[in-house]
């Protein structure tokens, strides 16, 4: 049965496409544990398309951020040092045949909301882009 309490993890992670992997296990590891295995494969999939966003398109550090909010939601973000906003994600349909372009556009189509903020928080600004997937 999974917790009500709110938790909190941030992985630290160098610009390095292997990250991505390390990411995703990580994620499967916190969900696992916290009892929300029937978030895994989707809450891998979304983290996976944010964290390689960040990786492909920026030159700094990144981070995974993974939370349960008091509400019950999962949210998972992911930062990078580029300030600037994700370009507007494509309809499934129209990226099906491309290589790469299809993250943000799966991201819309299987989290319940997402988004994107300015961040300062790891001290270099940047943002986050992030989604939600409700665990009830």
């Amino acid at each position: 049965m999974p917790e009500t309490e709110p938790w909190d993890y941030t992985l630290y992670i160098p610009n390095d496409p292997r990250a991505v992997t390390i990411c995703r296990r990580t994620l499967r590891v916190i969900l696992t544990l916290h009892g929300l295995i029937g978030l895994v494969d989707t809450a891998e999939l979304l983290a996976t398309e944010l964290v390689s966003n960040a990786v492909r398109h920026t030159k700094g550090p990144a981070a995974l951020r993974v939370r349960r909010t008091p509400h019950g939601v999962v949210w998972i973000g992911a930062w990078d040092t580029d300030p600037a906003p994700p370009p507007p994600p494509k309809p499934l349909e129209q990226a099906a045949g491309l290589e790469g372009g299809r993250g943000l556009g799966l991201v819309v189509a299987c989290a319940d909301y997402w988004g994107w903020q300015p961040s300062a928080r790891f001290r270099d600004h940047g943002k986050f882009v992030w989604c939600e997937l409700a665990a009830a």
